[in-house]
């Protein structure tokens, strides 16, 4: 299943009180459960479930059966907070639900969040001198820079704004950083494909991701069809500026003379172009080709056939960002970097090679 994580009730009413403790609503004692029941509106298991959150975040001290909770705030009197622009990959991205629920955490902790939609990676064609223009005349406290290539990264490291590298290619780079590590993944999607008579195997990904080196599960994708007896080359990986006439070509010279019967895509979005593309020209998956797409998508559980993708549990990047932008709102030096796991789920796209 795709990885969307609606909060529950506890959590929503314990982001309520955090709030209201953080305003100093209530200062020295919580008011009872039974209380909060009464003002709230809920039932006496979600407070009691809120209140124990609190607990676990150290705001609140239980001191005991039949005694009100102590409060606990912070030695300062207000929390030090960051105006923090998120530069998108593609516009598109606002819509993702790792990212809405990313803004959401953000502006809880207390921070500004500014993203304007128009202003992408894409949309300044991966640009360094256009987006360093851009980015100079943008006031702020903080940069979340989205799956960005290296030179844009290795240029946001060395400016004196903070700025966290959400995915993309930060390899070496004194930078702080979250990404994925899509090898085991791939792996799994190959071992599958092959196992149903898939020679033919392309993978479509963006150009920034293919030079100006490879990345690196790029070139163990490719050792890996070399072990499964395929040789590898740029036909497997083929070469395509990043807009979507180029890939629409690239699709057209692919099915022109050997077109492949298995395709990995980037994107939800690309994903479903290309799903389209074929569909007009008659070819279906799985009945005629196999298709799996590299990211998850909250709405591919609602699709039929189900679809073949790559998915992460998104709560350790929320984690890693939250904990950065603490950090870097309290004057703390944070250029750590970490990695989310990922896992192929198999889908309907997937299927033996037509006869």
């Amino acid at each position: 299943m795709s990885d969307f994580r609606i909060r529950s009730s506890a959590e929503q009413v314990a982001a309520h009180l955090r709030e209201c403790l953080m305003k100093r609503v209530w200062t020295g004692r919580m008011p009872g459960s039974q209380k909060l029941v009464a003002e709230l509106g809920v039932c006496s298991n979600t407070v009691e479930s809120a209140l124990k959150l609190l607990e676990q975040d150290g705001l609140l001290v239980n001191r005991g059966r039949r005694r009100s909770r102590q409060i606990v705030l912070p030695k300062e009197t207000s929390r030090p907070t960051l105006r923090i622009t998120i530069l998108l990959y593609h516009s598109s991205d606002l819509y993702v639900h790792y990212m809405i629920e990313l803004q959401h955490r953000l502006i809880e902790a207390g921070h500004t969040v500014i993203v304007d939609p128009k202003k992408s990676l894409h949309g300044y064609g991966m640009d360094v001198t256009k987006i360093a223009r851009y980015v100079k005349r943008t006031e702020t406290d903080a940069w979340i820079v989205t799956a960005a290539s290296h030179d844009v990264l290795e240029w946001f490291a060395q400016q004196e704004t903070p700025a966290f590298a959400l995915f993309g290619r930060r390899k070496e780079l004194p930078m702080a950083g979250i990404g994925t590590d899509k090898h085991l993944a791939f792996r799994a999607i190959l071992k599958r494909l092959v196992s149903l008579g898939h020679q033919r195997i392309v993978l479509l990904i963006a150009e920034h991701v293919r030079k100006p080196e490879p990345a690196v599960f790029l070139v163990k994708f490719l050792e890996e069809l070399e072990e499964h007896g395929i040789k590898a080359g740029s036909y497997n990986i083929p070469d395509w500026a990043d807009d979507q006439d180029s890939f629409y070509q690239c699709l057209d010279s692919l099915f022109e003379y050997t077109p492949p019967t298995a395709l990995i895509i980037e994107q939800p979005g690309r994903f479903m172009a290309a799903q389209q593309y074929l569909a007009q020209r008659g070819i279906l998956a799985p009945q005629h080709i196999s298709l799996v797409c590299q990211d998850p998508d909250v709405y591919f559980d609602g699709f039929r056939p189900s679809v073949a993708h790559i998915n992460f549990d998104s709560n350790p990047m929320l984690r890693r960002v939250l904990r950065w932008a603490h950090n870097v709102a309290r004057g703390k030096t944070d250029t750590h970097y970490s990695k989310a796991s990922v896992e192929f789920i198999d889908g309907e796209t997937v299927g033996p090679v037509p006869r």
